[in-house]
């Protein structure tokens, strides 16, 4: 199964990833018309820490720890992607608790969270981050990042 891989060494620390991300679970479209006046809020996001620069985002687990703390069943695993059913979730954080990786985020609404679900659902599967990533740093790939 292909996932997203991390070059952090290739990180320009640009947070266009959290844009093209942003924009894909809103629909797609023109970016600045989508995200104009209206808050970000990314399902990867870059971390720096002044030498170094990095984009957090899901690592779809095979048993992931996220599935197990959810109290309501809100998180599922289809065809090795995680996914969090919105509908289901309480709010009660124990997700963003469980994951060893900070992967797993408050929803906008803060009722729920959110993480990154590959773009299955908004952009067709190809995730927008790895998409557009100008360096490369983000790469969408079977078996883990080639040079």
């Amino acid at each position: 199964m292909k996932k997203i891989y991390v070059r952090e060494e290739w990180c320009l620390g640009c947070h266009l990833c959290e844009y093209y991300c942003a924009n894909a679970n809103l629909g797609g479209g023109n970016m600045a018309k989508a995200l104009k006046g209206r808050p970000v809020h990314p399902r990867i996001r870059v971390e720096d820490d002044g030498k170094i620069s990095f984009a957090v985002a899901c690592r779809h687990c095979d048993e992931p720890l996220c599935r197990k703390g959810c109290i309501a069943g809100a998180i599922s695993v289809a065809d090795g992607v995680v996914c969090i059913d919105r509908e289901k979730c309480v709010g009660c954080y124990t997700c963003i608790l469980s994951c060893p990786y900070g992967a797993v985020l408050p929803a906008e609404d803060g009722h729920a969270v959110q993480k990154c679900e590959l773009c299955i659902q908004t952009a067709g599967g190809s995730p927008a981050c790895a998409e557009h990533c100008p360096n490369r740093a983000i790469v969408f790939e079977e078996g883990g990042a080639s040079a």
